[in-house]
């Protein structure tokens, strides 16, 4: 299935969880920001080397950046050709129009803008028990996933982690910035006649249906 869809909402929302589903399900490449900017960093590459100058800085990679970045990654064959979802990008609305250009340059187009929907209220419980495996990124929740063993991960025995991210100051400080920098992102796709909006406190099964309801003809 060839597929271009973004997924777009504040942390918390499951956006990794259905990139994934969407990974394994329907074979489209998953393409997390985070995970782009970790393989650039990892590889030593100029853009790499680029955006860990600011992110050790504790600041964020600009636009241009993250850009070239994402223009990179998406001229790759298996996203060019099988389709692709994107997670963490555009954040911004000029990303947004820089991606228009770029797949404009490309001869694509979108398919759909999923914006994925949760009162405030549910994100902040889910994010204050959130731990992430040390070793293989695997996501657990104090209450609504735990590990098998206290502090262990299931998958590999890694250690487990609360990010510094997911403290209730910062939570709500992130999603600060989602509403002043990404929400109007969803304005300028909803003018596009792209823009999906799902219910994306129903838990990953239900969330998953609506998005390929919307989506999949």
């Amino acid at each position: 299935m060839s597929l271009r869809l973004i997924l777009i909402g504040p942390p918390g929302v499951g956006k990794g969880t259905q990139s994934a589903l969407l990974n394994e399900r329907l074979g489209l490449s998953a393409l997390s920001s985070g995970e782009i900017f970790r393989r650039e960093i990892e590889a030593h590459t100029d853009l790499g080397r680029l955006a860990q100058r600011y992110i050790q800085h504790g600041e964020l990679v600009p636009n241009g950046v993250t850009i070239e970045m994402m223009a990179k990654r998406l001229r790759e064959d298996d996203a060019r050709k099988g389709g692709f979802v994107l997670d963490g990008f555009p954040r911004t609305v000029r990303q947004a129009e820089a991606l228009d250009e770029i797949l404009f340059d490309m001869e694509m187009g979108l398919d759909k803008v999923v914006s994925i929907e949760v009162p405030e209220e549910t994100i902040l419980n889910r994010l204050a028990g959130r731990m992430g495996c040390t070793k293989c990124g695997e996501i657990y929740h104090s209450k609504n996933k735990p590990p098998m063993r206290e502090g262990l991960c299931d998958k590999c025995n890694g250690p487990l982690f609360v990010r510094t991210d997911d403290q209730p100051a910062t939570i709500l400080e992130r999603l600060r910035v989602f509403h002043e920098t990404t929400e109007p992102v969803i304005g300028y796709y909803e003018k596009t006649g792209t823009l999906l909006r799902v219910d994306g406190s129903v838990g990953p099964e239900e969330t998953y249906r609506q998005i390929v309801a919307g989506t999949v003809a």
